[in-house]
């Protein structure tokens, strides 16, 4: 790649992330050309008042760019340099249907884990290969950098299915503990080593000072102190790992493992909120969230990312998103965690397989760090979170309904048997319009009296 002005395409332009991507842009003067925003009908008024918003911060910049808007994705990919992808197929009325759905049957409702992950995915994976096809012949030299969840899998299903290459997926987890975490320890950042190795929202890390000493254990401490700020997401519940867990395994857990590891006092939680009509679960909260934030975006004078942009949940979003396109760009080698091929990070997995681990990142893509074998209590839980991640890309891309029902009964998150299925069918039927890959079983389990029991899920579009 040649240093030219670049071109960069983000699909789902009108998400309420756009300017903490823009801010990104903006801080690290990378040599933008064009910025186009694409987004679908249902999302075109939000991608016209994120993508004025967007053109306000560049103007008010030191660079000339040109912000482009469209509801045409083949348009926007022409000689595109670089894709980056945010989209929420079915919009945030999906997400609400992935929690309340199986909430109403007193199990795990959440976005990008349990019965909802699986959903998400199923409806993602057939639109991002259908956006690799794109790229093949539209700009058959970009990368593809995904920040849609749940972004592992769809990092897999590109890499093996899509057969492209040129992907790496993102989250911004790590960056947050490699920000929170040196300063419980009196450190900085770089002073500091952070090695991380999992997958997508199921990844462990470990902590070196600049004498190769393990810290870890030293961080492990401080996260209980109460007057500290331990630094979990604010869509996570934060409830304390058990401090002997933590001492049997000398490693931290990411935020996303207390779905796991702490599954009855975290679903103990979402059913409290889901029974509140006044607070409901968490993609609710975040619509209403939105709303605000969109107002705010309207607002003429508004040149900047606002501040109440925090509450979304896409903290430091940015700074993985812009550091990668960076690095590739600028050849720069730098350290970033991101979903990419294993070629034996990860020993435990075979190496053809998407893992999240600590990585350089230059023009060739990734270059996973070994991060080796891991206990065999993690090791468990990875390999039949990595299987069951496999089952639901594959079932996304073939419809094989049997095999949906195979990756519900292997989650931990979903307790097995009739309600399971009866999880399962629900689904499936409130999401057909997105699910066309699983339209002869969905019209028949309508056929069957399948129907939506929780009222607010059934009434959404």
């Amino acid at each position: 790649m040649g240093k030219k002005p670049l071109k960069i395409v983000t699909i789902g332009g009108g998400s309420s992330y756009t300017p903490e991507l823009m801010e990104g842009f903006i801080r690290r003067g990378i040599p933008v050309g064009e910025i186009w925003l694409v987004d679908v009908e249902e999302g075109a008024k939000k991608q016209e008042i994120v993508g004025n918003l967007a053109q306000r911060m560049w103007d008010a910049s030191p660079y000339k760019v040109n912000v482009h808007m469209t509801l045409d994705r083949r348009e926007a990919l022409a000689g595109a340099d670089f894709v980056t992808t945010q989209f929420r197929v079915g919009l945030l009325d999906a997400r609400i249907k992935d929690e309340r759905i199986p909430l109403s049957y007193g199990m795990t409702g959440q976005e990008t884990n349990g019965a909802g992950g699986i959903f998400k995915a199923f409806r993602t994976i057939p639109v991002i290969l259908d956006i690799v096809e794109d790229m093949k012949e539209l700009c058959p030299d970009a990368w593809l950098v995904n920040f849609t969840n749940p972004s592992g899998m769809l990092t897999e299903a590109v890499l093996r299915y899509g057969k492209w290459e040129k992907v790496i997926g993102l989250c911004n987890l790590s960056i947050g503990s490699m920000m929170k975490e040196p300063g419980l320890i009196g450190k900085t950042m770089d002073e500091l080593t952070f090695r991380f190795g999992g997958l997508n929202h199921f990844l462990w890390h470990k902590v070196f000072d600049k004498g190769g000493q393990d810290v870890t254990m030293q961080v492990v401490d401080k996260l209980y102190d109460p007057s500290l700020d331990s630094g979990v997401p604010v869509n996570i519940f934060d409830v304390e790992f058990f401090r002997e867990q933590y001492g049997q395994m000398e490693m931290i857990p990411c935020g996303y493992h207390r779905y796991y590891y702490r599954q009855e006092e975290m679903l103990h939680h979402m059913l409290e909120e889901y029974n509140d009509p006044k607070v409901g679960t968490r993609g609710q909260q975040v619509k209403k969230t939105e709303e605000e934030l969109f107002a705010l975006y309207q607002n003429p004078g508004l040149h900047e990312k606002p501040e109440q942009l925090a509450k979304r949940g896409g903290a430091n979003y940015s700074d993985v998103a812009c550091e990668t396109i960076a690095s590739i760009y600028e050849n720069k080698m730098a350290p970033i965690v991101v979903s990419t091929r294993n070629n034996g990070a990860l020993p435990d997995l075979p190496p053809d397989c998407v893992v999240e681990v600590s990585s350089l990142i230059g023009a060739c893509g990734a270059l996973p760090i070994a991060f080796g074998p891991l206990p065999p209590a993690e090791r468990g839980w990875l390999q039949l979170m990595k299987n069951m991640e496999l089952c639901v890309c594959q079932a996304a891309v073939s419809g094989d309904y049997g095999l949906a029902l195979q990756a519900f009964m292997m989650n931990p998150l979903i307790p097995s048997g009739a309600t399971a299925k009866r999880v399962l069918d629900e689904l499936m039927v409130a999401h057909k319009k997105y699910l066309p890959q699983f339209a002869n079983k969905i019209a028949q389990l309508e056929k069957e009296g399948v129907t939506v029991k929780d009222p607010m899920a059934r009434n959404l579009a």
